[in-house]
């Protein structure tokens, strides 16, 4: 009989836990198909009505396992190399399933929030950001949401205003490269400024922002009597990887007095490879800088990370309205009288931070992957996928069918096939990309480097191996010159 209880089945975790473990590691030897391929019935096996009685945690299970974890996203796989996400680690993916059930909110005091800061005090240090303090969020797109509303803040608060409780009187400005994260123009939009208001500065032929155009800018928009909130610098852009001039760009932040941001979401861990590090002087500069540790650190999807040299202002730019449900829940003492029940204390207040209340435990996940191969480990994976791009760049230098559309600056390289006989050199090369992304092996994306579209590996894989890029390299080959002579042969 099937039993179909109305609370939380308990002392089967190990059990259940241990069969789904088996599932993932099967998943993870990469001999499947993807979930498109072949003959996919597994939608028509999930898409089913809505269950009046339950099944029973069995088959549940049975489900997760032979027709869910199955049909997985190739995301995972060690040469997808298109979004700069991938799957997460052993030791994060154990600490957010141990967060999930042990501590579901990351409030109140207890370990797993103990480890929030921590962990967040440790990225700051590996990173080489000084004393600034953090608060994880999903992804970079609130991260750099929560950043700038901190510069909105504290813009407004220079000459007077305090915005976050009357909002926005003027017309305003966020100075950022032409190659930002579009996620800066949705931050200005949500935070009232409008994404019109976003300046995109130009840049040099290696897609870095040119700081004499900067400067221009802000003259110009000063005589204009345009309110400047923030000048946004990349490191490590999502196009191509470029490394904005941070000093020359944080200097003429400093002199005019205006908030200096950092995007570090992909490519600030970069700092690691000692052979790049002069390329992040500059850094001691920024008022804020985000990281997303489920991009090149390799935690799970879900976690970014905001810091500020002053975290009071995200205080000021985010706190809530009192609520009676939670003014009373808590009882802030000290000596004799000291806490002894982790609900008598919520530890450090991060949903006046940020824009989220209810949260899960993020910082557990970065600790763990921190604790496991400490920042050595870190270190010789940031090294090892920026030594992928470099040698795949001087691969195709030397091949006469391909193209080197930008010297990489970190762990992307972006190149192309090209044959004077092709007479459309964009969609030849996006022919290649779609036959190339559906034999499952090699998954780059695409993007534009000036008019040139390009093929664009990123790799930030924990799994990825040096030897990848080269395969990558003669697999683009292969398909370039079969899809030649079909064409010439069509001609014919």
């Amino acid at each position: 009989m099937i039993m179909t209880k109305d609370f939380a089945e308990t002392g089967q975790f190990a059990n259940y836990m241990s069969q789904i473990g088996e599932s993932l590691d099967d998943f993870l030897k990469f001999e499947h198909d993807d979930a498109l391929a072949g003959d996919a019935n597994w939608r028509e096996q999930l898409s089913e009505q809505l269950p009046q009685k339950g099944v029973g945690i069995d088959a549940v299970a049975q489900t997760l396992r032979n027709t869910v974890i199955a049909n997985g996203s190739a995301i995972v796989r060690p040469g997808f190399t298109a979004f700069i996400t991938t799957g997460g680690t052993t030791a994060s993916s154990i600490a957010s399933a141990a967060a999930s059930i042990g501590s579901p909110q990351r409030y109140t005091l207890n370990a797993f929030n103990h480890l929030e800061e921590l962990s967040l005090n440790w990225l700051a240090e590996m990173l080489e950001l000084g004393d600034m303090k953090g608060l994880y969020s999903t992804g970079g797109s609130v991260a750099n949401l929560v950043a700038l509303g901190g510069a909105r803040q504290s813009a407004f608060e220079k000459i007077g205003i305090d915005v976050a409780s009357t909002g926005v009187d003027r017309k305003c400005c966020i100075y950022a490269s032409a190659e930002c994260h579009h996620t800066i123009q949705r931050s200005a939009a949500v935070l009232g400024l409008g994404r019109q208001s976003v300046r995109l500065i130009e840049c040099d032929d290696q897609m870095r922002m040119r700081p004499d155009a900067l400067r221009r800018a802000i003259e110009e928009d000063r005589k204009s009597g345009v309110f400047p909130i923030a000048v946004v610098a990349n490191t490590g852009s999502t196009n191509t990887g470029a490394i904005d001039p941070i000093k020359e760009i944080g200097e003429i932040a400093n002199a005019n007095d205006i908030w200096f941001h950092i995007d570090g979401a992909y490519g600030l861990p970069g700092i690691l490879d000692e052979r790049l590090r002069d390329r992040f002087v500059g850094i001691e500069l920024t008022d804020s800088v985000i990281i997303d540790p489920h991009k090149w650190l390799g935690a799970c999807v879900g976690i970014a990370a905001t810091f500020v040299r002053d975290r009071d202002i995200l205080h000021r730019a985010f706190t809530q309205e009192p609520a009676d449900y939670l003014e009373g829940s808590v009882d802030h003492q000290d000596g004799a009288n000291a806490p002894s029940h982790s609900m008598d204390d919520f530890g450090i207040p991060y949903f006046d931070f940020g824009v989220e209340l209810s949260a899960p435990p993020r910082g557990v996940a970065v600790w763990a992957m921190l604790k496991e191969i400490g920042v050595e480990g870190m270190r010789d994976r940031i090294k090892r996928h920026n030594d992928m791009a470099t040698e795949l760049g001087d691969f195709v230098r030397k091949h006469p069918k391909l193209e080197l559309l930008l010297e990489p600056s970190l762990s992307i390289c972006c190149f192309r096939f090209v044959d004077d006989a092709i007479p459309d050199v964009n969609d030849f090369n996006q022919r290649i990309h779609r036959r190339l992304v559906r034999l499952n092996q090699f998954i780059p994306s695409t993007t534009k480097v000036g008019d040139a579209l390009a093929i664009r590996p990123c790799f930030v894989g924990a799994r990825s191996e040096k030897g990848q890029e080269i395969a990558l390299a003669e697999e683009v080959v292969r398909l370039g010159e079969a899809l030649l002579a079909e064409m010439l042969s069509e001609i014919d």
